[in-house]
């Protein structure tokens, strides 16, 4: 059934259980509410309410994986990956089975030149590329974390590149941890620049509320033009599944 809750429209079942389920559902952020069956509206509707900051941070989110996709990966001659914001035709290369020589992916002349071995899998092939976008991302990140560390006077202990869904970076202010999203191997440079001053900023204001907003526009004018190109290039394809919470 439907139920409104201010703005929200709430897709609700009632169901034989003892806690109240929340679910946002991608990519679109739907919302749906598994209730026990003893549970009054009212009771209901206060636990929904209660939790609509924690709702609204879902469906935020899920506007990165809103972004035009590109088919699956095949990795097979002629397809196109993006490097820096520019895209490179992709030219597999058969290795000599009888030299044995290790599998490996370069740019070169314009290309992605991928070299392996014939009945190397997709999924594998998958893997050397990754492995040299976190080559290619691990090698720009140190100097910008340096040069934006003492620029902001932020102290970060250590960072991480990681495969994630839903956001382009995050941070754990207490460890001094930032993590950065693999896929930003594949935007221009200067989106990953964006990303890691807008992390290291929540080492200074966790919220995104307007002070955040003022610290961005003073070390970083065109921050908004930045983003805009991150949100504008293509995403990887992936498969998404729900958050959930429990009441």
């Amino acid at each position: 059934m439907q139920l409104m809750i201010g703005s929200l429209d709430i897709q609700l079942q009632r169901k034989n259980i003892k806690h109240l389920h929340i679910s946002v559902m991608p990519p679109n952020g739907e919302i749906r509410v598994a209730a026990p069956k003893a549970m009054t509206e009212t009771a209901l509707r206060m636990a929904v309410i209660h939790r609509i900051p924690w709702i609204r941070k879902q469906q935020a989110s899920f506007s990165f994986i809103k972004q035009a996709r590109q088919s699956t990966r095949k990795m097979t001659d002629g397809e196109t990956h993006y490097l820096w914001g520019r895209r490179y035709r992709l030219e597999v290369l058969k290795l000599d089975t009888a030299q044995n020589p290790a599998p490996s992916i370069k740019l070169k002349g314009g290309k992605l030149i991928l070299s392996v071995h014939t009945k190397t899998s997709t999924t594998n092939r998958l893997k050397l590329l990754n492995e040299y976008y976190r080559t290619r991302l691990k090698a720009r990140i140190p100097a910008l974390i340096t040069q934006w560390s003492e620029k902001l006077n932020v102290t970060v202990t250590s960072w991480q590149v990681q495969k994630m869904k839903t956001k382009w970076g995050s941070c754990n202010i207490e460890e001094g941890r930032i993590l950065l999203n693999l896929e930003l191997a594949k935007k221009p440079v200067p989106c990953l620049e964006y990303i890691i001053v807008h992390e290291l900023l929540h080492f200074k204001e966790r919220q995104h509320n307007d002070r955040f907003k003022a610290l961005l526009d003073t070390q970083m004018p065109d921050w908004r033009s930045r983003r805009d190109l991150l949100n504008r290039m293509p995403l990887g394809q992936e498969n998404w599944k729900q958050r959930e919470q429990l009441t």
